[in-house]
């Protein structure tokens, strides 16, 4: 076998030497992810229903409820709603394999509802504290139904978002296999990096990542090689080794 077909075999056949994702990642990730999300998502809220008056005090009121305690609060209700979502969909594994797990999790968890109580807390302790007053607690607590709507949007344009990396991701996967069956370099580099870029927007899943390291060993090998293609097997015995 040809050194360059062994390459390419390589690529297509799963390797159980790769490191699984394991599932604390995947939390890490959505707690993240998700966190960000509804921040954004509350800050456009905000700026909805708050009078104009107030537009430039938005991001303040937004730091008077997002203490250290609310952002507590919607951390422990992503992870409540992750592991309520999987009991009802029976997700035994404790990992996602696709984004139609990921999704059906977060709406059969009822993230929304979580998110709600959060934000009830938030503009109650925020009141309480002096930190906004009665009357812009009111204009908040009467809006938060535009707030979660805006909340709600977000994550399904994020949840699209990714589902569109994804797809990236693989179309760079398959442009990186056809540039290297021409010994073209740069333009392997060039889809190498972008696949890089958009798997930082997606939720680690096992599928997605075994493939796209499996690349990358691969890549690396040869431009740590000066873009040689002239791989032996032991090297790439031990590419495939690294983690």
């Amino acid at each position: 076998m040809s050194n360059k077909l062994a390459i390419e075999n390589n690529i297509n056949l799963e390797n159980n030497n790769l490191r699984s994702v394991t599932y604390e990642e995947q939390k890490s990730f959505l707690e993240s992810n998700l966190g960000q999300v509804i921040n954004g998502g509350i800050n456009l809220g905000l700026k909805a229903i708050l009078p104009d008056f107030l537009e430039d005090e938005i991001i303040e009121v937004k730091d008077s409820i997002i203490t250290d305690g609310f952002s507590a609060g919607i951390k422990t209700a992503i992870n409540n709603v992750i592991d309520m979502g999987k009991s009802i969909l029976g997700i035994f594994t404790g990992k996602f394999e696709n984004m139609s797990q990921v999704k059906n999790v977060i709406k059969k968890g009822g993230l929304i509802d979580s998110v709600s109580d959060v934000l009830d807390w938030g503009i109650k302790k925020s009141k309480q504290s002096g930190l906004i007053n009665s009357s812009t607690a009111n204009i908040i607590q009467k809006g938060k139904n535009t707030i979660l709507n805006t909340i709600n949007n977000s994550i399904e344009n994020n949840m699209t978002s990714q589902i569109e990396s994804i797809e990236k991701i693989d179309k760079y996967i398959t442009n990186w296999k056809e540039y290297y069956q021409n010994q073209d370099f740069n333009n392997m580099e060039k889809q190498y990096k972008k696949m890089e870029n958009e798997l930082k927007n997606v939720i680690p899943l096992e599928d997605i990542i075994t493939r796209a390291r499996q690349l990358e060993n691969l890549h690396l090998l040869i431009k740590n090689k000066g873009g040689d293609f002239n791989v032996s097997k032991e090297e790439l015995e031990l590419a495939n080794k690294l983690t």
